[in-house]
């Protein structure tokens, strides 16, 4: 069996500059939405490592739930398309809706989730993701809580993945050309 580390190019976010960052950002949304009743949903699979750990920060009262959705499948791009494969059973009308999510990369899932949750009636739709590659957007939207800017490279660790690996990486680092091309 081939060891993980053999198929990173190099680390981008160790794992002391995450603890660091998600202890950062639960502080900023505890601080925040303090008085507001929140559901904290969690995009899966990506996001379950940095949820985990968020959340434990976030010093609120908190709904928790999740969501599956998909516009990669085994690919390195989005397809465009987003699809909802596990949608939330909370109610939201009148409640501050915050999305976790692994990486935004193109925008078109968060806006798509935007635009639902606007219909469900929630009060604030607010996205908190651990990576943000600003230079791929194609979608009006951006996050308000943002672990870190990352390049335009295919990155992995931290619950990225590519083709289902690479998820248990305690960093993120980025994957070599020859694995995926």
């Amino acid at each position: 069996m081939e060891k993980i580390y053999n198929d990173i190019e190099k680390i981008l976010v160790s794992k002391e500059e995450i603890k660091k960052r998600v202890k950062e950002l639960g502080e900023q949304i505890t601080q925040d939405l303090e008085g507001e009743d929140v559901i904290v949903i969690g995009i899966l699979k990506g996001c379950a490592l940095f949820f985990s750990d968020l959340i434990r920060e976030i010093d609120l009262k908190v709904d928790v739930d999740f969501m599956i959705c998909s516009s990669y499948a085994n690919d390195t791009k989005s397809s465009g398309n987003v699809k909802i494969i596990k949608d939330t059973n909370i109610d939201v009308k009148n409640k501050v809706v915050l999305i976790v999510e692994d990486i935004i990369d193109s925008g078109r899932t968060m806006y798509n989730l935007k635009e639902i949750f606007k219909v469900r009636k929630c009060k604030a739709f607010k996205v908190c993701t651990l990576l943000n590659k600003q230079e791929r957007r194609e979608a009006d939207i951006e996050a308000d809580y943002i672990g870190f800017e990352v390049p335009n490279e295919f990155v992995v660790g931290y619950g990225l993945d590519y083709a289902g690996k690479y998820r248990n990486l305690p960093e993120v680092g980025v994957l070599k050309p020859e694995i995926y091309s």
